[in-house]
């Protein structure tokens, strides 16, 4: 409550800071809830799709096969480039010509590249909000000290009683800083192991995928 009532007691750059850390919090849960359900769909969709892509009699069954498995549609896209490859052959484009496995390896990593994208998304806002939030936080809680501190100076008398209310009042910035960084961390760092590992996963399938083509192509 006395937070409270010196947010409301504040000048625009107070309140400002204040809607900063609250924007930044509700973009940072935003994403962390996204990510949560992306995550956990991903975790049981990758080896569920690939299991049943290499049950397939073919590829182009294989591909018929994936969507019901595949939510995200994360390995998806890596049998739709690899397809298109070997059904096309050597076109006029630079990027129709040259062997097989040059255009395997290219659209795969394309490929690749994208679904890699969509796992990373919202990585950058939550380092973001990780590293800034505490500071902006430390800023609000040092220009309420100073406002503290000159509407105090024109007082009779100073005490400590007077003094530590309008000082502990500004430091709840700096706990509202903090309480909005800890979550960002923490999901930054999480994800980030769940993303490499299903990186991994991804990167073996692209590459046993490769394979199957070439030898399927291969005269």
């Amino acid at each position: 409550m006395d937070g409270m009532r010196w947010l409301h007691q504040g000048d625009a750059v107070a309140q400002g800071l204040a809607l900063l850390l609250l924007a930044m919090s509700v973009a940072s849960w935003v994403v962390i809830l996204w990510k949560l359900r992306l995550m956990w769909r991903a975790r049981v969709d990758v080896p569920r799709s690939t299991a049943a892509f290499w049950q397939s009699p073919s590829l182009a069954a294989g591909l018929e096969r994936l969507p019901p498995f595949d939510r995200e549609a994360l390995v998806l896209p890596l049998v739709r480039a690899a397809a298109q490859v070997a059904r096309s052959g050597s076109g006029a484009a630079l990027a129709d010509q040259g062997a097989i496995a040059q255009r395997l390896t290219r659209a795969l990593r394309d490929a690749l590249h994208g679904v890699l994208g969509r796992l990373q998304f919202g990585q950058v806002l939550l380092a973001t909000v990780g590293s800034t939030a505490p500071f902006v936080g430390l800023l609000g809680t040092v220009w309420g000290i100073h406002h503290a501190l000159g509407a105090l100076a024109g007082a009779e008398q100073i005490t400590i009683e007077r003094l530590a209310g309008p000082v502990g009042e500004a430091l709840v910035m700096t706990a509202a800083g903090l309480s909005v960084a800890i979550p960002a961390v923490l999901a930054y760092n999480w994800f980030g192991r769940a993303i490499g590992r299903i990186e991994a996963d991804l990167e073996g399938f692209a590459r046993d995928l490769r394979e199957l083509v070439i030898d399927t192509s291969t005269p």
